[in-house]
């Protein structure tokens, strides 16, 4: 902790979009040496995608039928893109807790005696939690490819794809800094962000096939962001379950996670910044 503050205080004052960045680079590396010396937030944060991968791959696997075929082959190429999504999304309540703890143990009033911009704190948390997300993605697709997950289009496309992911996750981190810093407690933070999590990934096309849901259900799992990022990674990695949905979403895939994405950072780092800076007021 000390490395940081004398890291802080040093920032000469100056270009404010220059000092803003130092400073939120100097709190991301304090966040990634965290991770590094507690090592076992990162395993468990593996398993549980793991386990997903192996249990809807082969518990689901012959039982849903996707582009006309029920072969296991095919859904777990239509599975994984679900699977790279959640995952990132999935990662909110983390960052989340993480900020609730920081709050917790007065982190924020040690940082505001610094002279720092007010937003590094935040944008440091959620940079380091994308560099773990990043780690999680590249391990995750190793463990795809060994269950026979394969992609069929060319490396720029497949790069694309975790790109658009590594965008859609880092947004929605926003999302988790805005309840890490409206609750009291980590333990708060946790279950806020998983209780508006579930129904935004599996009202979703990420494991089913949304024709094959009700109208109004569809409606929604058609408009949803998640969904736009899924079916973005499966048009880029050439995975079965190309949408039959008129919605623009689902026809522009690509474009309607980029668009959603940026709107959700936007909104959602503003509504963070105001919270910090109030609670730090």
């Amino acid at each position: 902790m000390s490395a940081v503050t004398d890291a802080v205080r040093v920032t000469a004052p100056g270009n404010p979009v220059g000092q803003s960045i130092r400073d939120s680079l100097v709190i991301a590396r304090r966040n990634l040496i965290r991770m590094v010396r507690i090592p076992e937030v990162v395993i468990f944060g593996l398993i549980q995608p793991i386990m997903f991968v192996v249990l809807f791959s082969y518990v689901f696997g012959g039982s849903m039928e996707i582009a006309g075929s029920t072969s296991p082959e095919v859904y777990r190429e239509f599975l994984m893109a679900g699977i790279f999504a959640q995952t990132v999304t999935f990662a909110t309540a983390g960052a989340g807790a993480g900020i609730a703890e920081d709050m917790h143990k007065g982190l924020i009033d040690r940082f505001r005696s610094l002279p720092m911009a007010r937003g590094a704190v935040l944008t440091g948390r959620t940079l380091a939690d994308l560099v773990q997300t990043a780690l999680t993605l590249l391990v995750l697709a190793v463990v795809a490819l060994l269950v026979g997950w394969r992609t069929h289009t060319s490396a720029g496309e497949v790069l694309g794809a975790f790109a658009l992911l590594l965008l859609s996750g880092y947004a929605f981190t926003w999302i988790g800094a805005v309840i890490g810093l409206s609750v009291r407690t980590p333990e708060a933070a946790t279950s806020g962000g998983l209780v508006w999590l579930f129904p935004v990934t599996f009202v979703s096309n990420a494991f089913v096939d949304s024709s094959n849901m009700t109208p109004w259900l569809r409606h929604i799992a058609d408009w949803n962001p998640f969904s736009a990022t899924v079916q973005a990674c499966r048009q880029l990695f050439g995975n079965p379950g190309v949408s039959t949905s008129d919605a623009w979403p689902m026809q522009h895939p690509v474009w309607a996670s980029l668009i959603y994405s940026v709107l959700i950072i936007a909104f959602f780092r503003t509504l963070a910044v105001r919270k910090y800076r109030s609670a730090a007021a």
